[in-house]
């Protein structure tokens, strides 16, 4: 999904008042990483996710994330990114894009 600019603008004011749900460390993108960021996008649409490990690379591993999940990659900033799939299944969701 290709997000516009005001829309883009519109999660990353929702994203800064979030703690990151998933992390990824030591073992980089595993597949444990994609499926833990596959279910919280499931349960929050929105979601924060944390580079301990790997902060030389944030922006290949990131957009390898949002491949995986079907997901948009809607911000990263320092050694945090920010993703966002629609429920599109929920029509009562906050995020309506």
């Amino acid at each position: 999904m290709e997000l516009k600019s005001y829309q883009r603008a519109f999660l990353r004011s929702h994203a800064q008042g979030l703690d990151p749900v998933v992390s990824v460390g030591k073992e980089g993108a595993s597949d444990n990483v994609v499926k833990a960021l596959d279910d919280a996008l499931t349960a929050h649409e929105l979601v924060k996710v944390r580079f301990h490990s790997f902060k030389d690379e944030v922006d290949s591993l990131s957009r390898y994330l949002e491949e995986k999940t079907g997901s948009t990659l809607v911000a990263t900033t320092g050694f945090t990114a920010v993703f966002f799939r629609q429920d599109a299944k929920d029509p009562e969701r906050i995020y309506k894009i």
